[in-house]
């Protein structure tokens, strides 16, 4: 494609090379302040007059898109030298009485304060390794991964998975990698996902008309729109027809290698929906509703901000109403009984075992009564843009196993598990990738620091297994060998409550939601049952769309 002049080009930003940076920023510089200086009243607005905010818009010729990106470099970039060469540039374009945008909201988590967050510039040498490998490969430092980075091991292992999925050899064209990302996460309008896997879709050169709506895509992506849908909301739906369908559809069809990749980048994108609404992952700075070109006022909003929505945004952290009110003192008794309640399960379960009947019962009392979990709360979720254009059927969404008389069998592990069927097949038709999810989720399950809000040297292993299991539990997935009884000693009803809505319906997660359970914790220690809710809902999303392909295999 021929170069325009004057065309802003950023991908030398993300080499390793100080100097090619260096040669990159100067072109980036002069680029942009040749665009202000054809739309820039100098003579008219005198400097002095900045602070008014009498500046002009800088709508013409996608300029804002350009300043926005240079604003969040100036912010987002692992590499001081481009933070800043953009705040530099910005700062001309100013000078030159146009109007430069600001970031709206606090940090990358609408639940986490700021000051909480890693701070780009601050990290450590190994976090910094883990920002210039994210940055060199997507272009950008995203919130997800600043708020994941909490745990560099497991985002050490997630960012090297997503890399394979999306960019390294495999069954599927970019361009439709991207695609299925879309339609994965605008099940559960995800809007954030959306954005970022737009900006992707085009720049690897797919078709803007497919992103008017999945009936603008290939009929063979519009066949996938079935699967995802079961897949994101009832799984243990997936049969081997489903299967079928899409492998033998003549000029359509799916090829097993291809399938396989797009069921991994499927259930990927619905778990890692689950972890932006979660951990309430706030808008990338140049992505809308991450900045804005309005004044600051005394209040940090004008009234421009105000009917624009985006009063909620700057307001979330200050609100005293935000939060859960709680005594330090109740706090620190529910860190206490749970513990104690730790302590006697071991010593009941050294004591004595319950039958095979009994824990048979106990699963399925567990599981019925998972179906009764849902928040009292009316609350309307974040906001989002509307994304139901990337997706057909949007009345389809969870439901629980028995309602409306339906009966669904329980899932035995013993059957087939990851370990001994999924993890074979996903190998054998799309090499390296079995192996790579494999480590991710050993990762997240057995991730410990030995710490319980205040306490050190605990062993938690009993509550990390309580809490996988009982997501496997919403999905009708049993582990024989696991006491069911266990999971309503361990978890309380608020914290199932927000296990069962970041896992089933995310787009419906609070605020006061996240802040209600495990209340005297970290955010770190929250972020990291996040991480076991990705994957083990990824990982039960995968066992039922395996079994369904290994049956139609034999």
């Amino acid at each position: 494609m021929e170069e325009r002049e004057g065309e802003v080009r950023w991908d030398g930003l993300c080499s390793r090379d100080a100097a090619t940076r260096a040669a990159a920023l100067d072109n980036i510089g002069q680029a942009v302040l040749r665009r202000s200086e054809t739309i820039a009243p100098v003579a008219a607005v005198p400097p002095t007059r900045a602070a008014d905010g009498l500046l002009v818009p800088a709508a013409r010729d996608g300029l804002s898109e350009v300043l926005a990106r240079l604003l969040m470099l100036s912010k987002r970039c692992p590499f001081p030298d481009v933070r800043e060469k953009s705040e530099a540039i910005l700062g001309r374009v100013q000078e030159l009485g146009i109007r430069i945008p600001r970031p709206l909201g606090h940090g990358p988590s609408r639940f986490i304060p700021e000051k909480e967050t890693i701070q780009v510039g601050n990290e450590d040498a190994m976090m910094h390794a883990l920002f210039a490998d994210s940055f060199a490969t997507l272009g950008r430092l995203d919130n997800v991964t600043l708020v994941m980075v909490f745990h560099p091991q497991y985002l050490e292992s997630f960012l090297k998975t997503q890399h394979y999925l999306l960019q390294m050899d495999g069954p599927l064209p970019l361009h439709y990698r991207h695609y299925i990302g879309i339609m994965a996460a605008a099940r559960h309008q995800c809007s954030y996902l959306v954005n970022l896997h737009v900006n992707d879709f085009l720049h690897v050169g797919g078709d803007p008309k497919w992103l008017n709506g999945l009936e603008n895509a290939p009929q063979k992506l519009q066949n996938l729109g079935e699967l995802n849908k079961m897949l994101a909301h009832r799984p243990w739906l997936i049969t081997k027809e489903h299967i079928e369908q899409l492998l033998k559809t003549e000029e359509n069809s799916w090829s097993l290698a291809e399938l396989i990749h797009a069921v991994v980048l499927l259930t990927h994108y619905h778990s890692l929906a689950s972890f932006t609404f979660g951990c309430g992952i706030s808008p990338e700075i140049d992505c809308e509703g991450g900045h804005t070109f309005r004044p600051p006022s005394v209040s940090n909003y004008c009234i421009c901000d105000i009917t624009n929505g985006y009063h909620g945004v700057d307001d979330i952290h200050a609100s005293p109403t935000a939060s859960v009110p709680v005594s330090s003192t109740e706090s620190v008794c529910e860190v206490e009984a749970l513990m104690e309640k730790m302590k006697q399960l071991q010593e009941c379960r050294d004591e004595e075992e319950a039958s095979q009947e009994e824990m048979a019962t106990r699963f399925e009392r567990e599981k019925r009564e998972s179906m009764f979990v849902c928040s009292s709360e009316d609350e309307e979720s974040a906001a989002t843009r509307d994304v139901s254009r990337h997706f057909e059927d949007t009345s389809y969404g969870y439901k629980d196993f028995s309602r409306h008389g339906m009966h669904v069998p329980t899932f035995r592990v013993q059957d087939y598990s990851w370990e001994d069927h999924g993890y074979s097949l996903v190998n054998r038709l799309y090499p390296d990738v079995g192996q790579l999810l494999d480590e991710k989720f050993h990762i997240a399950y057995n991730l410990t620091y030995n710490t319980m809000a205040m306490h050190k040297d605990v062993d938690t292993s009993m509550l990390r297994r309580a809490i996988w299991n009982y997501i496997h539990c919403m999905f009708g997935i049993r582990y024989d060998d696991y006491d069911y009884g266990e999971i309503n000693q361990l978890l309380d009803r608020s914290f199932k409550v927000y296990i069962k809505t970041v896992v089933c319906t995310p787009e419906k997660t609070t605020k006061r939601m996240y802040d209600s359970f495990w209340r005297q914790f970290e955010h770190s220690e929250k972020v990291h049952v996040n991480l076991l809710l990705v994957e083990a809902r990824m990982q039960a999303e995968l066992l039922y769309a395996l079994r369904a392909i290994t049956r139609y295999m034999t």
